[in-house]
C-alpha cells in the first residue's frame, strides 16, 4: 500500500515534497522519495498496531514490546504531587505512547479532536480509554485541561500542528518559522508543571525494516519551571525549547514523521 500511496496513486505528493524541502534542503529527490514511501508504511503499520495492541501488550508482558529509555527522571517526577506535561508530535507511535502509559498504571489526559468519521473516532476513543487514558475534547477543554493541571495531573499533548492567529507563537522549526500553541508553555509556567519530551519509536530490524508492535520509549528532555536556565524565561522561549527538542528527535528517524500536515503556512 505504501507503494500504492506513493507511486500509482501519489497522495499529497506536492505537499509532502514541499515539506521535506524545507527540512532537508539538500536532500536529492530520489532520497526525499525514499523517506515518503517509508512514511506510508510507518502510517499504514501504525493503524496495524492500534488495532492490535489491546490483545499483544498486556500488564504481565509489555517488556516484550516496550523499551524504556532514559525514563528514570520521568518516573520521578510521576511519584511527586505536581503535575506534569508530556509533549510529542505526529512522530513514532504516538498512540502507543499514550496507552503504554496506561499499561504502566500512569493514566493520562490528552487533549484530541474528534475524527470525522465517526466510527474510527470510536474506534481510537475505545483505544485511548482502554489503559486509563482520558479525553479532553480540543474545542470547549480549556476548564478541564487547568483542573487536571491543577489536581496535579498528568497531560499528554501534541505540539506540532500550526496554531492560527493570537493563539500560537511564532517559533522556528526546521529553519522556518511556523505557529505553535501558547497555552502548553503558559499552563506550565502558571502552575510549575515540568515539561517532558518523549516519542514512542518503533524499532528496526538489521535490514533497517519496521519491527511491528516493538518500540522504545524515548524521553528526550526536561524542563521544569522551579529550574529554568538563563536563556528560557518566558513562554516563547519555553514553546521554542520544546520545538527545537522534537525538531532534534524527528532529524534523528524523518521516516516516522507524519510529513502529511501543513506545518509551516
Amino acid at each position: 500500500m505504501s507503494f500504492l500511496f506513493t507511486r500509482i496513486l501519489p497522495v499529497r505528493h506536492r505537499l509532502l515534497h514541499d515539506n521535506l524541502k524545507i527540512a532537508f534542503p539538500d536532500l536529492h529527490a530520489k532520497e526525499r522519495q525514499r523517506i515518503i514511501r517509508a512514511m506510508w508504511e510507518h502510517l499504514l503499520l501504525m493503524g496495524v498496531e492500534v488495532a492490535l495492541a489491546r490483545r499483544k501488550i498486556r500488564d504481565f508482558n509489555w517488556t516484550d514490546h516496550i523499551q524504556l529509555v532514559n525514563a528514570e527522571p520521568l518516573l520521578h517526577l510521576l511519584h511527586q504531587d505536581r503535575p506534569v506535561i508530556l509533549v510529542t508530535g505526529h512522530f513514532g507511535n504516538f498512540e502507543i505512547g499514550g496507552f503504554s502509559l496506561g499499561v504502566l498504571t500512569y493514566p493520562s489526559y490528552t487533549v484530541a479532536r474528534p475524527l470525522d468519521n465517526p466510527f474510527l473516532n470510536q474506534f481510537i476513543k475505545d483505544f485511548r480509554e482502554s489503559t486509563g487514558q482520558f479525553l479532553i475534547p480540543k474545542k470547549g477543554g480549556s476548564t478541564e485541561t487547568a483542573r487536571v493541571i491543577d489536581e496535579g495531573g498528568l497531560l499528554a499533548l501534541l505540539v506540532d500542528q500550526w496554531a492560527a492567529g493570537k493563539e500560537g507563537y511564532m517559533v522556528d522549526f526546521f529553519g522556518k518559522p511556523t505557529s505553535a500553541f501558547k497555552a502548553i508553555a503558559i499552563l506550565a509556567l502558571k502552575f510549575n508543571a515540568p515539561i517532558v519530551v518523549c516519542h514512542a519509536l518503533r524499532t528496526e530490524t538489521e535490514s533497517a525494516q519496521f519491527k511491528p508492535l516493538h518500540f522504545e520509549m524515548h524521553i528526550c528532555d526536561i524542563l521544569d519551571p522551579l529550574q529554568l536556565p538563563p536563556n528560557i524565561q518566558n513562554a516563547k522561549e519555553v514553546t521554542q525549547w520544546f520545538t527545537h527538542v522534537l525538531e532534534a528527535s524527528i532529524r534523528q528517524c524523518p521516516e516516522q514523521y507524519w510529513w502529511l500536515h501543513r506545518r509551516w503556512k
